[in-house]
């Protein structure tokens, strides 16, 4: 077997291997040979059908089959002879393959790119530090009172917090516009879900009071054909509405999973949750530090292929994840829209590993303990989630690569400038408390915003 690499561009490699002719017609003829002895053909007794006979019949098929068998094979060990490092599957062209010459293809691939770590003692983290008092736990409750109100209609005029149910109907140029007008739609005032101007209109209506509000759509609209236009809305107010928070009581408590305490456990189980929020939040604003930083003072080039997969990945979980139903294909999904996070996931696996290999670090028992000990203490039984980590070794190696991880960062932080700051944590979740962290959160069994 002869190889020859040729580098093209970036990561791409070209690999030339030729298999001389007589290797190539000894595996024909051994298969020839081998198809004799199983096949049946009319006129000749099993195991008794000529090679000739067979090769007549059959040849092509089985060269076809034997080449692929051998281009397979070589390819491998063309790769391990030339210490390559393939990023995917290669791509194989022959170039030529006639009975009785050697046979020749080229495989294309991408290989890893070689990456030397530097530049941590450059990356600059802050490190935070708050407290929970108890006006955050007071906001919090209201918070979640507010997340369970209900609506009772009211006299008199909409203010700031009041729900309206409305009808509406807006126009361009005189013209309805797509997705413009809805009936009996509640809204409530303050929320900002609706265009600017919308809702400070219909402050002060009445049940059967109508509005027309002159509008203009924002210039970064997600509808590019109303970004920046001017349009009119023709409001019907329906119905006014007030809220109505629940009460502080046993009721609401166990909502939440509390059912004994009372308003001390309560507020014990919510500071606690936010404890827990806390703590992943800061940990989370300094790994993406950390991450930005190695990015940052480490540049090279990504494999296309890796690329690649990472965005069919993403697309499979964004299509779960919004209930993709069996008849859609993920694919439908434009590629640009991931591109840009999977390259940086996949430079940030790359980098992550190459530091780990430098470091010699390995998942720390104690420290993957640890973790999914707190992980339980979320739960009625945690002995039976510990167990069942325990028991499973994908799930327990999932657990290990997320400790993995931290000691990465754990290293880098030992090596990066590091500046403390204390905020308050109102200041620090305020930005970071979104609706789906919250839905997760309440998924997991934590008592959380529902």
């Amino acid at each position: 077997m002869q190889v020859s690499v040729e580098a093209t561009t970036g990561l791409e490699r070209r690999l030339t291997v030729g298999i001389p002719a007589e290797e190539i017609d000894d595996a024909v003829l051994a298969k020839l040979k081998e198809t004799a002895k199983q096949v049946r053909l009319d006129g000749f007794r099993p195991g008794k059908v000529p090679v000739r006979e067979v090769k007549r019949r059959f040849g092509a098929s089985v060269r076809a089959e034997v080449v692929g068998d051998i281009i397979q094979r070589t390819y491998f060990e063309a790769v391990s002879q030339e210490n390559l490092q393939p990023a995917g599957m290669p791509k194989i062209e022959p170039k030529t393959d006639k009975a009785g010459s050697d046979l020749e293809y080229v495989a294309i691939i991408e290989v890893y790119p070689e990456i030397k770590i530097g530049g941590l003692d450059q990356i600059s983290v802050t490190k935070i530090t708050t407290d929970i008092n108890d006006a955050d736990v007071d906001e919090m409750i209201e918070t979640l009172r507010g997340q369970r109100k209900e609506w009772i209609e009211k006299e008199g005029e909409a203010v700031a917090g009041s729900q309206v149910i409305i009808d509406y109907v807006g126009t361009k140029d005189g013209e309805l516009f797509e997705g413009g007008s809805g009936e009996g739609s509640p809204l409530e005032l303050g929320s900002k879900s609706m265009i600017p101007g919308f809702e400070d209109g219909i402050l002060g209506a009445k049940a059967g009071d109508e509005k027309i509000l002159d509008l203009t759509f924002p210039e970064d609209y997600n509808n590019e054909e109303l970004r920046g236009q001017a349009v009119q809305f023709k409001v019907t107010v329906k119905k006014v509405n007030e809220a109505s928070l629940p009460e502080l009581n046993e009721a609401f408590y166990k909502n939440f999973g509390v059912t004994e305490g009372g308003e001390v456990k309560f507020r014990e189980e919510i500071k606690n949750n936010m404890a827990r929020e806390l703590k992943s939040t800061i940990k989370n604003k300094l790994k993406t530090e950390v991450m930005d930083g190695i990015l940052a003072n480490n540049e090279f080039d990504v494999p296309s292929s890796l690329i690649d997969g990472e965005i069919d990945r993403q697309r499979q979980a964004m299509f779960q994840q919004f209930g993709g139903g069996q008849n859609l294909d993920p694919n439908m999904l434009p590629a640009e829209l991931f591109k840009d996070q999977a390259e940086r996931s996949v430079k940030l696996g790359l980098a992550l590993n190459e530091i780990i290999k430098t470091e010699d670090l390995t998942a720390d028992a104690d420290k993957v303990k640890a973790f999914i000990e707190e992980m339980a203490s979320t739960y009625e039984k945690p002995e039976e989630l510990i167990n069942h980590y325990y028991s499973n070794q994908e799930q327990l190696q999932q657990i290990e690569s997320v400790v993995l991880e931290d000691q990465v960062i754990d290293s880098v932080m030992g090596q990066a400038k590091v500046t403390e700051k204390v905020c308050s944590y109102e200041e620090l979740m305020k930005p970071e408390t979104t609706e789906l962290e919250a839905q997760s959160a309440t998924e997991e069994g934590e008592v959380s915003e529902p």
